[in-house]
C-alpha cells in the first residue's frame, strides 16, 4: 500500500475515533473548514492559543480553590471562560465537565469544585495529547507529499 494512503487512513482512522469517544464534536469540523491553502495552520494555531489559555484558566482554577475561602465569582468566571474556549474548539468532553463545574460553583459546594477541576484536568489532558497527536499524523501526511483534503 502505497505510504500516503496508508498514512491519510491512519489519518481518518484517528480523527474519526476522537469523535467516537466524546472528545470531539461538529465543532471541530466547522473549524477546519475555516482553514484553507492561504491558512494552512489555522487550526494548529486556534487549538495552541486554546492550550495556553486552558493552562493559564486552571492553575487560576487552583490558586483560587485552595484560598481558606473561595471566590466563588471567579470560579464561576474561570470556569465560564474554559467552557467557552472548549466550546469554540470542540472539545466536548471539557466542556461538559464545565457545566457540572459550573453547577457546583453556583451551590458553593467545594468538594464538587476541586472534583470538578481534577476531571476538568483529566479530560483537559486527554483532549491535548489527541490533539497533538492528531497534529503530528498531519505533519507526517504533508511531509510524504500528501493533503489534508478529505
Amino acid at each position: 500500500m502505497d505510504a500516503v494512503v496508508q498514512l491519510k487512513k491512519q489519518l481518518v482512522d484517528y480523527t474519526a475515533s476522537l469523535f467516537n469517544e466524546g472528545l470531539l464534536d461538529e465543532q471541530f469540523n466547522q473549524l477546519q473548514k475555516l482553514q484553507d491553502e492561504n491558512n494552512p495552520d489555522f487550526v494548529v494555531e486556534v487549538v495552541t492559543l486554546f492550550f495556553e489559555d486552558s493552562e493559564r484558566l486552571l492553575n487560576e482554577l487552583a490558586k483560587v480553590l485552595d484560598q481558606p475561602i473561595p471566590d466563588y465569582r471567579k470560579v464561576d468566571a474561570h470556569v465560564h471562560q474554559l467552557k467557552g474556549s472548549s466550546s469554540s474548539i470542540g472539545a466536548q468532553r471539557v466542556q461538559k465537565v464545565c457545566i457540572e463545574f459550573r453547577n457546583f460553583c453556583e451551590a458553593q459546594n467545594i468538594e464538587g469544585c476541586l472534583k470538578c477541576l481534577q476531571q476538568v484536568k483529566l479530560e483537559y489532558s486527554l483532549v491535548k495529547n489527541k490533539l497533538e497527536t492528531l497534529f503530528k499524523f498531519e505533519q507526517q501526511l504533508l511531509a510524504a507529499g500528501g493533503s489534508l483534503q478529505m
